[in-house]
C-alpha cells in the first residue's frame, strides 16, 4: 500500500506573494489545479501528478515542486508554484 498522497492542490502565484499566509494564497493565485497521482515517476524521479492542465513532479515528503508544466509550458519568470492540500482549493 502506498503512503504517498494521491492528490494535491497546486497554486501558481506571483513570486512577490510567496511568503503570504497559505490561507490567503488562493486569492492571489493566477491558476489553481487539483492534481492526482498517476502512479508513475516523472523525469525528476519523483511521483508524477496530473490534472486541470497541470503536470507536476512532487517530492511528497517535502512538498517541493521538482518539475512543472502548465498547459504544456514552463512557468513564466516571476511565477512560482506552491503545493497545498487539495481540499484547500
Amino acid at each position: 500500500m502506498s503512503t504517498q498522497p494521491q492528490r494535491f492542490g497546486i497554486l501558481v502565484i506571483p513570486e512577490h506573494v510567496q511568503g503570504h499566509d497559505t490561507a490567503l494564497l488562493s486569492q492571489d493565485a493566477i491558476r489553481a489545479a487539483v492534481v492526482d497521482a498517476t502512479g508513475e515517476l516523472g523525469a525528476s524521479g519523483f511521483p508524477r501528478y496530473v490534472g486541470d492542465g497541470v503536470e507536476v513532479d512532487i517530492d511528497p515528503e517535502t512538498r517541493a515542486v521538482e518539475a512543472l508544466l502548465v498547459d504544456g509550458a514552463e512557468l513564466s519568470l516571476g511565477l512560482v508554484a506552491k503545493v497545498v492540500d487539495a481540499d484547500e482549493l
